[in-house]
């Protein structure tokens, strides 16, 4: 998951998240209401059916025991939040999609949001449809001003991109992982021609690779904007070196209920200092 060009970078993400964080009190007074924002990761897409959502896996609003997610830990540390998860996050979405996302949010009234958007903005047919930097994080900063907006009080943590480039490293020499990604023409800014070697392909996927780490480093500047009510991962999703043990078989791209999983560890503990979960 980690190239050379990945360190500035991630040191960047790190600086960026902290200087959002750093006047936070040490603990947080348990939320009453969650909602999970974001794309088909976050909707659980593909971690217990066929092509389906399975919200109930989810890193974020998830019940499913295995999963551990930030609800089931939070409901561990109090009961008012006991049925009020929310799962807004849709397969497909993409920083365009946010803002409505926030307004049934604010509708809900939540007073803790995850954020989880950009991969769908990435993953395209072709690279000139990715979404551009500059659009992205002007939409990103549409939807926190009107979540502020709408809920003054509300806590948001927003969740880094997991790297693409680290999923072809660990299936391109899996034959059912590049024709899952050749038959379903699964992201092909970075899925496709998973063999070659040729140089064309190498730069493609370098600059998509550039375009997610860019998107990581906005999504962290947004959130840093709003202060010390947003935390964000510090780049940790995207750092973590997932295996494909930990990505669904229906798709070899989604991340299953391992990969729920370990998203839902990595993001609960660079996240806000509700308590100890024990």
């Amino acid at each position: 998951m980690i190239a050379r060009s990945l360190g500035p970078v991630l040191a960047g993400l790190v600086l960026l998240a902290g200087s959002g964080t750093a006047q936070a009190a040490p603990t947080e007074p348990v939320p009453e209401v969650m909602a999970a924002l974001g794309d088909s990761i976050s909707s659980g897409f593909n971690s217990c059916g066929w092509y389906v959502s399975c919200p109930s896996r989810s890193w974020s609003a998830g019940e499913h025991a295995g999963v551990n997610s930030h609800y089931q830990r939070l409901l561990r540390l109090g009961s008012s939040i006991e049925g009020h998860n929310r799962t807004f996050a849709a397969p497909g979405a993409t920083s365009a999609d946010l803002l409505g996302q926030v307004r049934r949010a604010v509708d809900a009234k939540a007073d803790y949001v995850t954020i989880l958007i950009g991969a769908q903005d990435a993953c395209k047919l072709e690279e000139r449809q990715m979404t551009p930097v500059a659009l992205y994080r002007r939409r990103l900063d549409q939807a926190l001003s009107e979540l502020r907006a709408g809920l003054p009080q509300v806590r948001v943590f927003v969740s880094s991109i997991p790297d693409l480039h680290r999923l072809w490293q660990v299936g391109k020499s899996n034959a059912l992982a590049r024709t899952f990604w050749t038959v379903g023409r699964i992201c092909q800014t970075m899925l496709a021609q998973p063999s070659s070697v040729k140089r064309a392909d190498r730069q493609r996927r370098d600059r998509v690779r550039a375009r997610v780490m860019a998107y990581n480093q906005e999504a962290a500047r947004a959130c840093a904007s709003l202060g010390p009510s947003c935390r964000t991962d510090a780049g940790a999703v995207f750092a973590y070196p997932f295996t494909l043990d930990q990505v669904s078989r229906w798709d070899y791209f989604h991340p299953n209920e391992a990969g729920q999983r370990v998203l839902a560890e990595r993001t609960f503990r660079n996240g806000f200092e509700w308590a100890d979960p024990r």
